[in-house]
């Protein structure tokens, strides 16, 4: 009795009963959202009653509650009592609708905006990388990009963008070159620190054992730098999102944020809202997938 007493979540029972209240909104429908809610609550209780760890359980509950509480109270502000104002503030039954219908959307728009961005991250990691074990490796090459360094660095990379869309041939490839320069420098920055960071008696005691350069850098160096260098590739992933996605908005005729720019445009804001669902959705997506990457690669740290 008292596992089940804890696995109740009264924000759930709340949403479900508020259901019965009559819409004041017209051509209003209660049924995506409380599928919706049950299908979360479900997906809650196989893990309770499934899963060994207790921090994970509760973790998952108060994320759960705490969307609830959101939705009981999106609910009563715009189906059940109609306080704000129908064009800005769309119901979550069909906002829930809307993100069904919109699905091959999405997935046209994630495409496009992928493959910008992958070609523009692997072309940054690809130069950031060789070029930071190089000059933390290196004295001259070093002090030769230091200026450089401090004075580009620091640029925001969307600053970049209404000029390069305007010189260079394509969108794709003014994007591409606006994710290049906001991946580089993070993980040029984090790679080079982790280089200049390495402790000197290994470097030492490789010396002494008439280690080659090249085994110097790629057995020596690069697995000591690696938590940098995933660090600095973490950094730039997350902030070619938000690059890419105001690219998107000023010069795009496809992708994610172009989807948004477009509806809001003709202030189809369920729409607005829905894409912005949807880009929120494929960065955490990828960010997880990134996650699962760095703890297989750091997995001897563990």
């Amino acid at each position: 009795m008292d596992k089940i007493r804890k696995s109740i979540n009264i924000p759930f029972i709340i949403l479900l009963l508020i259901q019965a209240l009559p819409t004041k909104r017209d051509l209003e429908v209660s049924l995506p959202l409380t599928s919706f809610a049950i299908i979360l609550q479900i997906y809650y209780y196989i893990i309770y009653y499934n899963s060994e760890s207790d921090i994970k359980k509760r973790t998952l509950k108060d994320v759960l509650t705490i969307l609830f509480c959101f939705l009981i109270i999106w609910e009563l502000a715009t189906a059940k009592f109609d306080i704000l104002d129908k064009v800005l503030y769309p119901s979550p039954s069909s906002i829930i609708i809307l993100l069904i219908k919109e699905f091959p959307e999405f997935i046209k728009g994630a495409i496009s905006s992928f493959q910008i961005l992958i070609i523009g991250y692997i072309t940054a990691l690809s130069l950031a990388i060789p070029l930071a074990l190089v000059a933390g490796y290196n004295n001259r090459v070093y002090n030769a990009i230091s200026p450089y360094t401090r004075v580009l660095g620091p640029i925001p990379p969307i600053v970049f963008i209404p000029y390069v869309i305007g010189i260079m041939p394509t969108f794709k490839m003014a994007s591409i070159f606006v994710i290049f320069v906001g991946v580089f420098w993070p993980v040029f920055r984090l790679t080079l620190h982790g280089v200049l960071n390495i402790d000197k008696k290994i470097i030492q005691s490789a010396r002494m054992l008439n280690v080659n350069n090249k085994t110097m850098i790629f057995k020596i160096v690069l697995p000591a730098i690696l938590p940098s260098v995933l660090s600095g590739s973490s950094m730039g992933l997350s902030s070619s999102f938000g690059i890419l996605t105001a690219a998107e908005m000023i010069g795009a005729r496809s992708g994610l944020g172009f989807y948004v720019k477009y509806f809001s445009d003709f202030l189809n804001y369920p729409k607005v809202i829905v894409g912005i669902i949807y880009i929120g959705i494929a960065i955490s997506l990828v960010n997880s997938l990134f996650k699962k990457i760095e703890e297989y690669f750091l997995r001897w740290q563990q």
